[in-house]
């Protein structure tokens, strides 16, 4: 059995920390560079795909593939799957290798050809009556994967495999939600759809907010977090993720001390 969420700490934690001044160090900060939803997109694509290991490491990886592509949507218009493997020949991100990044981006740039956007493409498989986004998730990377070998999968895990997709789901809150952080666009998918991106960090903290008993941060795991914010924000259940997610990442920030506090708060708020 899961604890009771404190809303008013959670929505103060929201309101000091969920701010552009505290984006840097973040991959999302990249989106805020381009105007243009075609080209967000892409980028939120290669931006949250890229986010595993090292945050510095990916900063200067997704640096690394953008320098390459200027515009990213009329690059990948003029792309060949030659092209792009030329491009990025040598590109290597940890596990990932430029063979893999340019796969996907091929893939992307036949589900642009074929819908018009990634926005679209993705809509074209969410159904009014899909509790979360998954369903749609699932059908979105074998849009991005179907004229391809699959040797990115890594970069684009599915759902149907009981992965939490944290990458993909982050890529997602960052494409619906709106506001200082998450610069959105793709109006026609409701936030309240949306599944947490679950990391061990993640993980790690709604552990210790009482969110869940599982051990492993994998998709069931991460429907069940996503279930405990939806009862104080079911609008809206990916709310908190950044803001939590600075806990224990930047310097400023004191996890420990947040925990001590919530559940002080917590504890009094039950006894009055």
């Amino acid at each position: 059995m899961t604890r009771t969420l404190n809303r008013a700490i959670l929505d103060d934690l929201y309101a000091r920390y969920n701010r552009r001044a505290y984006v840097h160090p973040d991959p999302v900060e990249f989106l805020h560079h381009y105007d243009d939803p075609g080209d967000r997109e892409i980028v939120g694509l290669v931006a949250s795909s890229l986010a595993y290991g090292r945050v510095a490491q990916t900063l200067k990886s997704v640096s690394t593939v953008l320098g390459r592509m200027s515009s990213p949507s009329a690059f990948l218009r003029s792309a060949s799957r030659n092209s792009l493997d030329k491009v990025f020949a040598d590109f290597r991100h940890r596990f990932t290798s430029g063979d893999e990044l340019s796969a996907m981006l091929y893939g992307a740039k036949r589900a642009i050809e074929k819908y018009g956007s990634l926005r679209a493409c993705f809509a074209h498989n969410l159904k009014d009556d899909d509790y979360t986004v998954l369903p749609a998730l699932s059908a979105f990377v074998d849009e991005l994967t179907t004229t391809t070998s699959r040797r990115h999968s890594y970069l684009l895990a599915s759902p149907r495999r009981g992965s939490a997709c944290k990458r993909l789901n982050l890529f997602m809150r960052w494409m619906v939600r709106e506001d200082d952080v998450d610069p959105g666009g793709w109006q026609d998918v409701p936030a309240s759809k949306l599944i947490m991106p679950l990391d061990t960090h993640m993980h790690r903290i709604c552990l210790a907010l009482g969110l869940t008993r599982r051990k492993q941060a994998n998709l069931r795991t991460a429907n069940e977090i996503t279930a405990a914010f939806s009862t104080i924000a079911p609008e809206d259940p990916v709310r908190y993720d950044f803001a939590l997610t600075r806990l224990g990442i930047r310097d400023d920030m004191d996890l420990d001390g947040f925990l001590v506090q919530y559940r002080l708060s917590s504890a009094v708020d039950h006894t009055t």
